[in-house]
């Protein structure tokens, strides 16, 4: 069996170092430089040859980032590592997974294919926006659930009315796991856009009174949708309500929205570094979760043990 080795980008640094950890390795050597105009130009400070490699980079902000991890791949393919597996903790761009208007780019599967031509064997994740993004790419794909971060932190707040709600109608599937998991019942916000993060309406479908609602999505990004539902689901009477999400994005006034919400708590995992502090936010690791994810895969064992 090749030898493993872990690198970071720069962007994963602080979760690269904890996966290692978890993992029983140190980080590798990894340099990476840049010309005066902001060109990048990475470089392996030790010899990755025959080595299965697995480089972690998530990709928000997405350019430099997903520039930054095609270019890390290629050096280890160019230095003859035997294998490349991309860990990307969050896949950016995965939210412009289908074109659903006139004259706009795929983008999700646009980021996949640069990511294979780059040189990539496989690729780790978790919770892509929509699931079919597995499909985009020609490669194994390892799709990791933030259920099983979140499973473990709901249980010990013992709730006694327990009740689990979409966000919007994308977000069902992942609210029903949760839901099924916990034998509880579930409740849809239908909401309707005006424009990217800006909402024209909402309304709660099912009965939310006198209920401690766990409001369940993927991502939060300004966060204008997941404080609306609260209040609404709030409204409706219930007798709390928190939110459980795996990449928080927090960008715009996220932070002041929150802070200003309804909501109990926001419970969010580090595959994104939180750019600032909140009394309402709690962060749970993943890193955990990605080291038994590689020792299965270079183990060739099965990862099913890691869903709820």
């Amino acid at each position: 069996m090749s030898e493993v080795k872990i690198f970071a980008g720069t962007n994963s640094l602080h979760l690269a170092e904890k996966i290692a950890k978890n993992y029983g390795k140190k980080l590798g050597d990894l340099t990476m430089s840049k010309f005066s105009d902001g060109e990048m130009s990475p470089s392996f400070d030790e010899s990755i040859r025959g080595c299965t490699v697995f480089i972690i980079q998530g990709t928000n902000p997405p350019s430099d980032n997903i520039l930054e991890l095609c270019l890390m791949i290629d050096a280890a393919k160019r230095a003859s590592a035997y294998k490349v597996c991309a860990v990307i903790p969050y896949f950016g761009y995965a939210r412009q997974d289908r074109k659903d208007r006139p004259r706009v780019s795929i983008a999700a599967k646009l980021i996949a294919n640069m990511i294979t031509s780059a040189g990539a064997d496989r690729i780790m994740t978790c919770d892509l926006h929509a699931g079919q993004i597995q499909g985009f790419f020609d490669i194994p794909l390892d799709h990791l659930n933030g259920s099983a971060i979140f499973a473990p932190y709901l249980s010990t707040l013992r709730l006694q009315d327990m009740i689990f709600a979409a966000p919007d109608v994308g977000g069902v599937a992942r609210a029903r796991s949760f839901a099924k998991h916990f034998e509880v019942e579930m409740v849809v916000c239908d909401k309707h856009r005006k424009r990217a993060n800006e909402i024209a309406s909402m309304q709660v479908i099912g009965d939310v009174e006198g209920k401690d609602v766990i409001l369940v999505d993927d991502l939060v990004d300004t966060a204008g949708t997941l404080c609306k539902a609260a209040q609404i689901i709030k409204e409706k009477g219930a007798n709390s309500v928190r939110a459980i999400v795996t990449h928080g994005v927090l960008s715009g006034k996220a932070y002041e929205n929150i802070e200003n919400s309804v909501l109990e708590e926001l419970v969010i995992t580090d595959t994104i570094t939180p750019k600032m502090q909140s009394s309402k936010i709690k962060v749970l690791s993943v890193a955990e979760l990605f080291a038994k994810a590689i020792h299965a895969v270079t183990g060739n064992t099965s990862i099913s043990s890691l869903f709820i």
